[in-house]
């Protein structure tokens, strides 16, 4: 029965991390980003941090955020993140529909993997970040 259920992969959605410009201090920010040819639509995008800071366990607040709509090449701030944060791994689950299918995908930030040395150009934002797709 299982193998008869197929699991579209998600493809062209991306979800970055984003040093604010005009912050005086380390502030960051996290992007959804719609690379597709069509809009999404009722995106739910759950968040949480876990891991291990100088030998203690850490865990975040599962946070939910939803959005009615992103458009085709548009991208959404999704929650600021603290840069004390960046040494556990942080988890960004997006769920959401496109042409009458329901898709989600999860976006693993590993611990430390979010600096100013492994920044890229983000597409649509157009700003350098960290990306994942």
């Amino acid at each position: 029965m299982r193998k008869d259920i197929t699991l579209p992969e998600v493809t062209d959605v991306a979800v970055a991390v984003i040093p604010r410009q005009d912050a005086g201090e380390d502030l960051w920010d996290t992007y959804l980003i719609n690379l597709r040819d069509e809009s999404l639509e009722n995106i739910l995008i759950t968040s949480q941090g876990y891991g291990s800071v100088e030998g203690v366990d850490k865990t975040t607040t599962v946070l939910r955020h939803f959005h009615q709509t992103l458009g085709a090449g548009e991208s959404i701030k999704i929650e600021p993140i603290q840069p004390t944060l960046f040494g556990i791994t942080n988890e960004y689950w997006v769920s959401f529909n496109s042409n009458g299918q329901m898709l989600d995908k999860r976006y693993v930030f590993k611990a430390n993997t979010i600096s100013r040395e492994g920044l890229t150009e983000v597409p649509v934002v157009e700003r350098p970040g960290i990306v994942l797709q």
